[in-house]
């Protein structure tokens, strides 16, 4: 049935801000979800049926909840509550994951999947946290973002960050430089993530006092990492006496995070796999906590979702062995 709520807010400014430029983010929500938005003043009138009315509710009075904390609001922020609001997740978890943000230096950052708000709250909450599934789902920027926001608060004294050197095709010993500018392409992604979330001059004084480090997992051999914030990226590209070795660096006063995506692993055995060992072992054991992405929690250009779930569709009818 088709009716009409009114939505009155305190700040007609922030208001305009809620609406976007030419009225863009209210356009967002209409095409999502089939209701049409009319703002006047201080208002927004909705008009639809009763359950998108009430998803369009929700999703403005988030957007409107972070406008009043200074945060930014996006045509993607908007989509992420969409995603989060249209999920089949139970209410109480969509509004455990609207309602959490991390706020760095350089821009708050909140989930924009009811995936993405899991994650989040495991890796403040749990000591050892993976994150597994496909490109796309914000599994390292997330994790990247939180280790950046525990160092900032002084919740620990380093970050580690590190990938498994095995070569996608290609052959790392043959690009020019010594070790570390051979390397440094490899790991761009994580320091990409860092320059994200805080100052480029802050980064970099803290990695030359070697308060952030970024490396290849060979380098972690022997090691103790007490009172830090560790993250093993690609993880479904370590072996698994590396996945051993890594998980049993954890130290005092640490929190580690594991991503990858187990069904893009470049290990010549894809069944020597640290990462799928390592998640059939450990996901019971009290203080690991396991966040599962899927192609629905791509946050990336719409066209990567639509290519993950075909990836996905002919995998699973994939005959063995053909």
């Amino acid at each position: 049935m088709t009716a009409s709520d009114t939505l009155a807010f305190d700040d007609a400014n922030l208001v305009r801000d809620l609406c976007g430029p030419t009225d863009a983010h209210l356009t967002l929500i209409e095409n999502a979800l089939g209701v049409r938005l009319d703002p006047r003043g201080n208002e927004i009138t909705i008009n639809g049926g009763d359950h998108a009315r009430l998803q369009a509710k929700a999703v403005l009075e988030q957007l409107y909840i972070r406008l009043e904390n200074s945060q930014t609001v996006t045509l993607a922020d908007v989509e992420g509550l969409l995603r989060i609001e249209r999920s089949p997740t139970p209410v109480r978890a969509k509004r455990e994951a609207t309602g959490q943000a991390l706020v760095l230096p350089r821009r708050t950052i909140a989930p924009r999947s009811a995936s993405q708000g899991q994650f989040m709250r495991q890796l403040a909450e749990d000591e050892l946290v993976f994150g597994v599934g496909p490109a796309g789902t914000g599994k390292t920027y997330l994790a990247v973002a939180n280790a950046a926001s525990m160092l900032v608060s002084g919740q620990v004294e380093k970050v580690i960050l590190s990938r498994p050197a095995v070569e996608a095709g290609e052959r790392i010993g043959f690009l020019p430089g010594d070790e570390k500018e051979k390397m440094d392409p490899y790991l761009r992604p994580l320091y990409d993530a860092l320059y994200d979330c805080l100052h480029t001059d802050f980064v970099d004084r803290k990695i030359a006092a070697k308060e952030i480090e970024i490396a290849p997992l060979a380098f972690m051999r022997g090691r103790t990492l007490t009172r830090s914030a560790v993250i093993l990226d690609e993880a479904q590209n370590a072996t698994i006496a590396q996945m051993k070795m890594f998980l049993t660096r954890l130290g005092e006063n640490s929190r580690m995070c594991i991503t990858g995506d187990p069904s893009q692993t470049d290990l010549p055995d894809p069944r020597q796999s640290g990462l799928a060992d390592a998640l059939s072992l450990l996901t019971k054991i009290d203080g690991v906590s396991v966040t599962r992405f899927t192609g629905d929690d791509v946050v990336r250009h719409r066209l990567v979702g639509e290519i993950v779930r075909a990836y996905d569709a002919r995998d699973a009818v994939r005959v063995p062995g053909a």
